[in-house]
């Protein structure tokens, strides 16, 4: 993603310095602490995952009236399974489930900042925020997912969803061939963070 969009190599490390010398300010003013920065971060790794969103779609998978369900009202849906407690908080308030099919292909962006929902997808990757995405992927996503690596056919349909603080969408990508007779579970662990934004599709196990 780095190389396609033009970014310095060392960005994000740059970008890394800045935050720890920024807390590092702030716990040293005494408005945060180590252990509060502890609690947020955790929260994110232990309850706020990409994990989330793999279970979403890996039942979705598994039980088409579901699929059906959450694509209808997201919320009501997700909130029929066993997932962390706050689901509904946290960016996570206004969750909309696309569906992609054989003629039809969904790419979630957010051109006036990252809007993003959390609790299904964790914390947005790096280049999801660059305005240089957000704008080429609005103007041009087609080009912009083939420079990525995802080549649609011509027939295939994209549909481009620009999340806000009133819809958060999410991608529920195809069943991937070579999967008859996995578990949820194990269909789980193909789902990527990536497919469910609509930049990347679940591979085949087999392949």
């Amino acid at each position: 993603m780095t190389v396609q969009f033009g970014y310095p190599e060392d960005r994000e490390a740059r970008s890394a310095a800045r935050v720890r010398a920024l807390e590092a300010l702030l716990i040293e003013k005494g408005v945060i602490t180590g252990a509060t920065v502890d609690k947020v971060l955790g929260y994110f790794e232990a309850d706020m995952t990409p994990l989330n969103g793999a279970k979403i779609v890996a039942r979705a998978w598994t039980d088409p009236e579901f699929g059906e369900r959450l694509v209808k009202d997201t919320p009501a849906a997700v909130a029929e399974l066993d997932l962390p407690v706050g689901m509904d908080g946290a960016e996570g308030e206004h969750l909309q489930a696309v569906a992609n099919t054989p003629g039809v292909h969904n790419l979630v962006i957010c051109t006036l900042c990252s809007c993003f929902p959390w609790p299904v997808l964790g914390l947005p990757p790096y280049w999801y925020k660059d305005p240089t995405f957000r704008a080429r992927a609005a103007r041009e996503p087609r080009v912009v997912l083939k420079e990525i690596g995802l080549d649609l056919d011509p027939s295939v349909e994209l549909r481009v969803w620009d999340s806000s603080g009133h819809s958060r969408w999410f991608v529920v990508p195809q069943r991937p061939a070579g999967t008859d007779g996995m578990t949820e579970e194990e269909l789980a662990a193909l789902v990527t963070t990536e497919s469910m934004i609509g930049i990347a599709e679940v591979p085949s196990p087999a392949a």
